[in-house]
Order: C-alpha cells, then structure tokens, then sequence
C-alpha cells in the first residue's frame, strides 16, 4: 500500500488513455464562502484526471459537517464510482449540490474514500497556501 504523498493512477479501461490520479497535499487548503470557513485543512488530496481540474478532496474532520445537508442527487463516474452529494449551508441559503463525496469509490481510488469536494464554481474561493 502506498502513503499519501504517493500518486495512485487509474488508468481507465479502453479510453483512450484516461487517467485518474490521487496524490497527498502537503499544502494548507481552505474553502471559504460568505467570509465563513467552510473546510481547512492540511491533509487534503489532490485527484488529477485527464482533461478536468484538479479537485482537492478533504478528509470530514476538517469540513465544516454544521454546514452541510444531505442531497438525494447522485451521480456516477465510470472511473470513480458513485458519488453522493451535499447541499452547503449558507448565511444566503442552500447552495445545492456544492459538495460531493464518494462513500464507495471503485477500487483503484480508495484514498478518496468518504472525503469531500466543494465545487469551485459554487463557493467564493479554494486556497492553497503554504
């Protein structure tokens, strides 16, 4: 098994060379929206897949749980598996769907295994600082 700070690459089967990696972050990684620390971390994991973003995974003890709501949306990757997603609360609302999880990754990505991601495009900022 390897540690966290080792890159696990998946490569998808028969697409034309897709791949998924996960590696550890050893950088501080913060959500922030609304002035209001949703996640801060320094235990994230960075995935990395061919022609998307990175996405910096956050393990549940440095999220914010107050502020999120269980979403009945789910979706699937056919690299990753099935994800379960979070509504954030927000001073302003609901920001619905923000936050996604996979509980159960399919097997080459179990590093990411119940930690979460906030969509970029939904909250204000993701820093990575030193």
């Amino acid at each position: 098994m390897s540690d966290a700070s080792t890159p696990h690459i998946s490569p998808g089967a028969g697409t034309g060379g897709h791949t998924v990696a996960v590696s550890g972050n050893r950088h501080r990684v913060r959500v922030i929206h609304g002035g209001v620390t949703m996640a801060d971390t320094q235990a994230a994991l960075t995935l990395t897949e061919t022609g998307m973003p990175d996405v910096f995974y956050f393990p549940r003890a440095d999220v914010n749980m107050a502020r999120l709501e269980r979403s009945p949306h789910t979706s699937h990757c056919p690299f990753k598996g099935e994800a379960s997603y979070f509504h954030l609360r927000t001073e302003d609302g609901l920001i619905e769907n923000a936050v996604w999880s996979y509980e159960t990754p399919l097997e080459p990505l179990n590093k990411i295994k119940g930690y979460l991601a906030f969509y970029a495009s939904r909250v204000d900022r993701i820093d990575q600082t030193s």
